[in-house]
């Protein structure tokens, strides 16, 4: 689709909700969103907001996925976009802040900021300015699911350290059980991969001084955390090169793999696609015993208030209430992600358990650092890494990579 033909559906997307608003209510406003499959749930916390702000109606408009950004910065740009949009967190923000679309917000408009953890806000901020343009909405925790079932019958119990997971391993393939449900056949999910298990082996010491730039990727630990991901392949499926996420999913769920390395996202949709299943979701294996429990975590984006919304006031009483506790313990129990609000109470014991988990958890590096210019650190390893499961380069060789690619943009990286 032409940039002009989304400006058109935009613009028409206006115009039509223009023509159908009531005057029932002092304002409406509309919320754009990516999540189509969401709507039941946000429907449902736009009617408890109402109930409080008898002044207000929301309207939940889904967009689709693949061509969001697109069409929130072509109906930005025209004036017609929603008073509040779902924004995705880190470098997304960067086009739509220097471009002036998003409101500024701070605790005087927005009081419930100070419902957030330092890199909660930091996360939803622009690193020129330093304000945030974007009140977060969940944290995503990266680790290990677990088939409990198929640990049941095979008699064996999860693993907690390297070399559990590589015994472990052996004895489910012993048994005809494949390992890991892991492939490489997603690009987008293959970075996450690589945060699951190399996370433990690098540690909250050496992300803090990649973030800086006390260190790059070249460092040979970095290059030891990747090398024992080459270990991984004996324990991933047949031809696990050409294996996409979906299908990993679906050997999980079958029980004919018995973990996965996924993420906290996806916790919901599996109870729906096996409600019988028993599954659990651990910390990734340590390094060695008796070693603290790192998962991964990163911020998956957050709530924005367009500059030009001819209802701005309203629009920022929403988004103030959508980092309220009300808000967050309803988010957490109806849609099963973790609010990163403070206080909020989380009943779902694995959910529970993910919350614990992100306790001691370490970036998602690239996500989190290194996805304000191009070419972004996701795009280089997601680019490289299938390279190096397939042995066409080495880890040291990714390294390099990410470090070069990543320099022509990040000044603490160049020269070294």
């Amino acid at each position: 689709m032409t940039i002009a033909k989304l400006s058109r559906a935009v613009l028409m997307g206006g115009m039509a909700w223009g023509m159908i608003a009531t005057a029932a209510f002092a304002a409406d406003i509309t919320f754009w969103t990516w999540r189509q499959e969401d709507k039941a749930a946000y429907e449902k916390f736009f009617s408890a907001f109402t109930a409080e702000n008898p002044d207000i109606n929301v309207k939940f408009e889904a967009l689709p996925d693949t061509t969001y950004p697109t069409m929130v910065s072509t109906g930005l740009a025209a004036g017609k976009a929603a008073d509040v949009i779902h924004t995705h967190a880190y470098g997304w923000l960067d086009q739509f802040v220097r471009s002036g679309y998003l409101e500024p917000l701070d605790e005087a408009t927005v009081p419930s900021l100070a419902n957030f953890t330092p890199d909660a806000i930091e996360a939803l901020s622009f690193r020129e300015d330093h304000k945030v343009y974007s009140v977060p909405f969940a944290t995503m925790t990266l680790g290990l699911f677990i088939n409990e079932d198929v640990f049941e019958k095979a008699g064996l119990t999860p693993p907690t350290t390297w070399e559990e997971f590589k015994t472990v391993g052996d004895a489910l393939k012993s048994k005809g059980i494949i390992p890991l449900a892991n492939g490489m056949g997603t690009s987008w999910f293959n970075e996450m991969f690589v945060s699951v298990f190399a996370g433990p082996f690098l540690g909250p010491e050496f992300a803090a001084e990649l973030s800086t730039g006390a260190t790059t990727y070249k460092d040979p630990r970095y290059a030891a955390a990747l090398s024992k991901l080459l270990e991984l392949r004996d324990y991933m499926p047949p031809n696990f090169a050409g294996v996409d996420y979906e299908t990993a999913g679906q050997l999980f769920l079958s029980g004919r793999a018995a973990m996965l390395a996924g993420g906290s996202f996806d916790i919901a949709n599996y109870r729906k696609l096996n409600p019988s299943l028993k599954m659990d979701f651990i910390a990734p294996p340590a390094a060695s015993a008796g070693d603290v429990p790192h998962a991964s975590k990163f911020y998956d984006g957050g709530y924005a208030v367009n500059a030009a919304s001819p209802n701005k006031e309203a629009a920022l009483r929403l988004v103030n209430w959508m980092g309220t506790t009300e808000f967050g313990n309803m988010f957490s129990n109806t849609l099963g992600n973790i609010s990163p609000i403070n206080g909020v109470e989380i009943t779902d014991p694995i959910l529970h358990h993910v919350a614990e988990l992100n306790k001691t958890a370490v970036p998602h590096l690239n996500v989190v650092y290194f996805r304000f210019g191009k070419p972004t650190g996701s795009e280089i390893l997601q680019a490289n890494i299938t390279k190096m499961m397939s042995g066409d380069m080495t880890p040291e060789q990714v390294g390099v990579e990410m470090t070069n690619g990543i320099a022509t943009w990040f000044a603490p990286f160049q020269g070294k």
